[in-house]
């Protein structure tokens, strides 16, 4: 048996090798490096994929919520409701802008955001909510579009966790992830589920008025070159990049399909495990599994149990150990540490397992035997 990785790029690269070595000699034979024909493609590709009207493509998911708050010409001291269990960047580009962050807790089951505390967090100041469908799975997204239509409010949707993952409305209208708020962010970070080979981003919306201002705003506020029209960044995706994800994307659902049927294997595995929590699957939306994070219980130390995994040569990821509102640089907001119980006792109790498409079997068993050894 293969020694178990986290994410096995080398592996899935391997099976295309011929195909992305193919695309990149092809850039390079351009020299059309940047905003290439590979770009413009690859916006196309992906926009017909999540059946959305404009995808932009961007540096990377960082810059993609940073765009898409601009584009919303929000004012300092403007308020963006998000949550406080997930990475950084959400809040950090809030912050960046000169607005404040309102943090509300996390649903227990999906470790989403929990859309019945929304409410009571807007305020007259509140301009836009920003979920994060984390870990592969959306949101609950009928109670927050009816908050944001309620409250007349704009909705940013992070979706970078979860490109293919599709939500059913209680209509039974569906969309895929990206593609329900009034602009969808997404990272192509080299380990997630469509990764590129180095940093890269998109911003996705079905409003043309904000597709031209989010074009303009990730190319320096130009619409026409050395003509500024408004305030902008330096945003690219590489045209290598590019053409790399264009060829990943028509893999994309055969990614994921391998990630869930890695998850039942280790739902499977786990079930009969007082231990542990298996992840919670929203009956409104696909989960893409990210991420396959459990959650310990009865006493199990996750920290041990890390330690534990490892000396088996399992790895293991904790997202995240610290919330934001409990990290040095988010304490001017005022936060502490009981503000938001549920996201707190997930922090010292979620474990993530290796997950990835070049999973076999026997490491998947290996796996299960190892968490089921420690916690059972």
């Amino acid at each position: 048996m293969e020694p178990v990785k986290m994410v096995d790029l080398n592996g899935q690269y391997n099976k295309i090798s011929h195909e992305i070595d193919s695309a990149i000699r092809n850039v390079i034979r351009s020299s059309a490096f940047i905003n290439g024909p590979e770009v413009k493609t690859f916006e196309k590709n992906l926009s017909a994929y999540l059946s959305a009207k404009s995808v932009i493509a961007c540096g990377n998911g960082t810059d993609a919520l940073q765009a898409a708050l601009m584009a919303f010409e929000l004012k300092p001291g403007d308020e963006v409701i998000t949550t406080p269990f997930t990475f950084v960047s959400t809040a950090e580009t809030i912050a960046l802008l000169g607005l404040k962050p309102v943090l509300v807790d996390v649903d227990p089951q999906t470790f989403n955001i929990c859309p019945d505390k929304i409410e009571n967090a807007i305020t007259s100041k509140t301009r836009a909510i920003l979920p994060v469908h984390l870990y592969g799975q959306c949101c609950n997204m009928d109670k927050i579009i009816d908050l944001a239509r309620q409250f007349k409010l704009g909705i940013i949707e992070d979706s970078a966790q979860s490109l293919g993952t599709c939500y059913t409305f209680s209509s039974g209208l569906k969309k895929m992830a990206g593609t329900i708020g009034h602009i969808g962010c997404t990272s192509f970070f080299p380990t997630k589920n469509l990764g590129c080979f180095g940093d890269g981003g998109a911003l996705i919306t079905n409003n043309s008025d904000l597709a031209e201002k989010i074009r303009m705003i990730v190319n320096h506020g130009m619409k026409v070159k050395y003509r500024q029209e408004i305030i902008g960044i330096n945003s690219r995706l590489d045209s290598i990049q590019a053409a790399i994800l264009s060829i990943k994307l028509k893999y994309l659902d055969s990614y994921n399909e391998a990630r869930q049927k890695a998850a039942e294997f280790y739902d499977k595995a786990f079930r009969e495990n007082p231990g542990i929590v298996i992840p919670f699957r929203h009956a409104q939306s696909s989960h893409i599994f990210h991420q396959y994070t459990i959650k310990t219980k009865n006493g199990v130390d996750r920290d041990k149990m890390k330690q534990f995994l490892a000396s088996g040569q399992v790895p293991s990821m904790i997202y995240y150990p610290v919330p934001v509102h409990l990290q040095k640089a988010y304490r001017y907001l005022g936060y502490r540490e009981g503000d938001f119980p549920v996201t707190e006792e997930l922090s010292k109790s979620v474990i993530s397992l290796p997950m990835h498409t070049e999973l076999s079997d026997p490491q998947l068993g290996y796996v299960a035997e190892q968490v089921n050894q420690y916690t059972k």
